[in-house]
């Protein structure tokens, strides 16, 4: 039985699309998903530049991580009290800062410090973007307008880290952020524009948000999160010497490479953004198969390009077509605190990150060559898949993700119901 997230609001600037405003708040994980995966592409450029070697330079893409798995939660509690709005307009500016001074690190622990403000925004930003987005459309589409919220970090991998790729290895890597930073500069000021200002009824509060920590189905979620995107980023972490040492192709090739994995990312975050209202459990359960199976096959099969590429398009698709459905899930697992909620799924997501790059980093360390992060890779999803299954059989056991919180009152307002506020 579905659980009531999104409570009676007031909205202002009604006149404003839900379509648009959806594409603005996308605008900014557009930005965050370039800086975050362009960091990979970049890795060789950073390291020969800060003087250090491949695996001591993966260390600034866990330290990012690192700084989402801290932020999400911090920054969604301590801004529990402020209207959605406000807060991915500071989110967004934080961002800016952020990754300007990422371009101007004089040395590489300045740039481990910079990447770890980078990721503080992150997960805040899309947690209280995703609860925002919910918003705007109605409740039974909620999953729908999370996968929209969440595309621009998907498109960010077709267009933004490529390009930005490209800018770092033809201009100098510090271009890349500088260009992420103007980008977040452009999201403020669209989101002071174009986005509605929705505000809940019920009064928000610090201790709203906690309750989210206080529920099972929440922590056995974010352990499916972590794990099933563990082996990806353990894997994809090293991906552009892996293509370069590997597969063969030239360092010019890299950014077109990573174009295709946001496609496939994309398609599998609108796809997934469906099945997620149909059969969420097989969509998460089906995702972290398929994406096992897939690192195991690059392991095998990473010296030959057309498959090196297809089983990274497949994997892709399967694995973020899981994420609306996982975001969905902890929403649901926390009526009071759906921000909150939101938010971790990208401190677990994250979580994944630094897990798998610091893995990945060891098996190359002690020489066991390129393919070998994507072998050990391949393991981590099935722990995701057996947390999942931990995770149902709690569910069903209990009466639900949160069964105290069944829905008995009226529907949450259709954006066309709510009133102006003020």
């Amino acid at each position: 039985m579905p659980v009531e997230s999104y409570p009676r609001g007031t909205m202002k600037n009604r006149s404003v699309p839900p379509a648009m405003a959806l594409a603005v708040l996308a605008l900014g994980g557009f930005a965050i998903g370039t800086t975050e995966f362009a960091s990979m592409g970049l890795l060789p450029d950073f390291a020969s530049d800060l003087g250090v070697s491949v695996p001591t330079a993966g260390s600034a893409i866990s330290a990012y991580a690192l700084g989402v798995v801290v932020g999400a939660p911090l920054l969604a509690i301590l801004g529990a009290r402020w209207p959605r709005k406000r807060l991915v307009l500071v989110l967004a500016g934080a961002l800016a800062v952020a990754n300007a001074s990422s371009a101007v690190a004089p040395t590489f622990d300045a740039f481990l410090v910079t990447r770890f403000l980078s990721g503080l925004p992150h997960g805040a930003y899309f947690g209280t973007a995703a609860v925002l987005g919910a918003s705007l459309l109605p409740h039974a589409q909620r999953a729908r307008a999370i996968a929209t919220t969440l595309s621009g970090l998907m498109i960010a991998n077709i267009a933004g880290v490529p390009l930005a790729t490209w800018l770092g290895q033809t201009v100098g890597w510090q271009a890349a952020y500088l260009g992420v930073a103007l980008i977040a500069l452009v999201t403020v000021v669209a989101i002071a524009l174009l986005v509605p200002d929705v505000r809940d009824a019920r009064p928000r509060s610090i201790r709203g948000e906690l309750s989210a920590l206080r529920r099972p189905q929440v922590w056995l979620t974010c352990l499916v999160i972590a794990s099933g995107f563990g082996g990806t980023f353990a894997m994809f972490s090293y991906i552009t010497p892996t293509l370069t040492e590997v597969t063969g192709f030239a360092a010019s090739s890299v950014p077109i490479v990573l174009a295709i994995f946001g496609v496939g990312m994309t398609i599998g975050n609108f796809v997934g953004g469906r099945m997620a209202e149909k059969a969420p459990t097989r969509t998460i359960a089906g995702g972290m198969v398929a994406t096992s199976l897939c690192l195991f096959g690059f392991a095998l099969f990473a010296h030959v390009a057309f498959a090196a590429v297809a089983l990274l398009v497949v994997m892709a698709i399967c694995g973020l077509g899981a994420s609306p459905a996982l975001n969905t899930r902890l929403m649901d697992a926390a009526p009071d605190g759906p921000t909150l909620g939101a938010a971790l799924h990208h401190s677990a997501f994250n979580a994944a990150n630094a897990l798998g790059a610091a893995i990945g980093g060891a098996v190359l360390a002690a020489g066991l060559g390129w393919t070998a992060p994507a072998a050990v890779g391949g393991v981590i999803p099935l722990v995701g898949l057996v947390a999942l299954a931990a995770a149902v059989y709690v569910e069903r056991r209990s009466g639900g993700l949160a069964p105290e919180r069944r829905v008995s009152a009226a529907r949450p307002a259709r954006p066309s119901e709510r009133t102006p506020a003020g």
